[in-house]
């Protein structure tokens, strides 16, 4: 039985969910799934945009099969080549042998790096470039290309006429969809976390690419953004546009503090604990505390890019950084994070020298700045050491509430 959802008198939405999935791109825990949205316009031509999953195969199929009601697919838009959208390619050009692949260079290079196509589809291709725009239905659509959102072959389409953007992995989110399929229909603050995860860790090293595509979509007008993951949005684009400005220029949204720890026997953790009693003492609001080798690094890296202010509190170990810490750091780094203020802690029972190396790591993000007071322990915090902490504590506070 077909699952179809209409969004617009001729537009439809034939996307699957899929709850069975642990990790996502096998890196991010997600425990509430995730969507992979599809679209499908109806009219003397039909045309689909993008596809699912390959483990969403059979579900997808009775959706286009059952709407299609035995016409043929007039055009396929492909906006983005990652296999959770591409997969069923092959199956499509195979099942609608004359389907029109509207598509851009870089996407028809890359198609045949995935697929083997057994009959020759060179016909089947219609190239666009940014700015082309093609007629459908009596509908305008124009191309804009976004390269490295987060492939390089990205592309995003605008409806000129009902001015609704379908946006790839852009304005993304974590997350199944549990029957409503509409910002306006769920608690969007609800949400915005698992926006600012999947954005932060999927897209937060491009930040300098989602600015152009950020341009670049400042002079249309949209109504409504179809993305390739989440809830289509009415009511929440200017509210994720405004998360999306800040995410991209690597902007804290709030004045808050993450402090992120590695702890083996105990030691680290208490002193964190207490820092964060101090801190809560000196007016500091909004902390969160993660523990490295619990909480998936995703969900660290996501509050980073919330907050202002991040505590680094680490173990030595085999005369190095903590190994969950050292993987936390490096993500920090391969995702481009800029422009926030640490302050840290390291703990070695012979030999705490790691400071010097955290330091080395973050200073080479655009804008890191240090809290000039620093706390070294030795295995445990010791009593004499209260008067350091406090001084700690009283430097972070001062620098974040100012």
């Amino acid at each position: 039985m077909k699952n179809i959802r209409k969004i617009t008198d001729d537009l439809y939405y034939i996307g699957q969910n899929d709850r069975r999935i642990n990790l996502f791109e096998n890196v991010y825990p997600v425990p509430d799934g995730v969507s992979y949205n599809s679209y499908f316009l109806d009219g003397e031509k039909t045309v689909l945009f993008d596809t699912v999953d390959k483990s969403q195969n059979a579900q997808f199929f009775e959706n286009l099969e059952g709407i299609l009601n035995k016409r043929p697919l007039d055009y396929f838009i492909i906006n983005h080549l990652e296999p959770d959208h591409s997969a069923l390619i092959k199956e499509v050009v195979d099942k609608y042998k004359n389907v029109k692949l509207i598509c851009n260079q870089k996407t028809k290079q890359m198609l045949f790096q995935f697929f083997e196509f057994e009959n020759d589809i060179e016909s089947n291709f219609q190239i666009v470039k940014e700015g082309d725009v093609i007629n459908i239905n009596n509908r305008k659509f124009t191309f804009v290309m976004a390269p490295m959102v987060h492939w390089p072959e990205v592309m995003v389409t605008y409806d000129m006429t009902d001015k609704i953007l379908f946006s790839a992995d852009a304005f993304g989110s974590f997350g199944a969809l549990d029957g409503n399929i509409f910002d306006y229909e769920v608690d969007m603050d609800k949400k915005i976390d698992e926006y600012r995860r999947y954005y932060s860790n999927i897209v937060g090293k491009y930040g300098a690419q989602v600015n152009s595509l950020l341009k670049k979509a400042s002079e249309l007008d949209i109504k409504m953004i179809c993305p390739l993951h989440g809830l289509i949005l009415k009511e929440s684009i200017s509210k994720l546009i405004d998360k999306y400005t800040k995410w991209a220029n690597y902007i804290p949204e709030e004045k808050s503090l993450t402090i992120a720890y590695a702890s083996v026997y105990g030691g680290t953790q208490n002193a964190v604990e207490i820092l964060a009693s101090k801190l809560s003492q000196n007016n500091v609001k909004n902390i969160k505390i993660f523990d490295v080798s619990k909480t998936h690094h995703s969900y660290i890296l996501s509050e980073c890019f919330k907050s202002s202010h991040i505590v680094i509190a680490t173990t030595t170990y085999n005369n190095g950084i903590f190994v969950n810490m050292e993987h936390l750091l490096t993500d920090l780094i391969k995702h481009n994070l800029q422009n926030r203020t640490f302050a840290l802690i390291d703990n070695g029972s012979w030999l705490p020298n790691i400071k010097g190396c955290i330091k080395t790591m973050l200073s080479s993000l655009k804008g890191s700045k240090f809290i000039e007071k620093e706390l070294t322990i030795k295995s445990t915090l010791k009593k004499e050491q209260e008067e350091e902490l406090d001084e700690l504590a009283k430097a972070i506070s001062s620098d974040l509430n100012n």
